[in-house]
């Protein structure tokens, strides 16, 4: 028996850095589409939560409230980390400071104002509906 506990605790674990690696690399994709772009493409809140539904799901986790709640957490985080790094990617560019160095020193009051200037209503449309899909495919 003590085998298959030992294997769930590792299933646990592998669900957890799959979750992590979800939201990480997704808002680093984001990142650099909106880079490359040069807009917001707050539309990637969508694919986002898609793919956070996606990854609990490989992850293991059982269907419910528990997976609907981790999945609005994780698009939460695809969206906060997104509008953080584009809003240090661009003021670092204006700095002459690289992405990361500016991510590290950008203030959260300032991030936010930044982040309310950059983003209109569609922007916060597309945010909302991103986390109503990801609560609805996640469960």
């Amino acid at each position: 028996m003590k085998p298959a506990a030992s294997s769930s605790r590792r299933a646990n674990w592998l669900s957890w850095l799959l979750l992590l690696l979800s939201v990480a690399g997704f808002a680093a994709i984001w990142v650099l589409v909106s880079l490359y772009t040069e807009g917001q493409q707050s539309w990637m809140a969508a694919l986002g939560a898609l793919d956070v539904a996606w990854m609990l799901r490989l992850g293991g986790w059982r269907p419910g409230s528990i997976r609907a709640g981790l999945a609005l957490i994780g698009t939460g985080l695809i969206v906060v980390l997104a509008n953080w790094g584009i809003t240090a990617s661009h003021l670092g560019a204006a700095l002459g400071l690289q992405p990361w160095e500016s991510a590290l020193k950008l203030g959260s009051q300032h991030a936010w104002t930044l982040a309310q200037l950059a983003n209109g209503p569609a922007d916060v449309a597309w945010i909302v509906l991103a986390l109503v899909l990801a609560a609805l495919t996640a469960r």
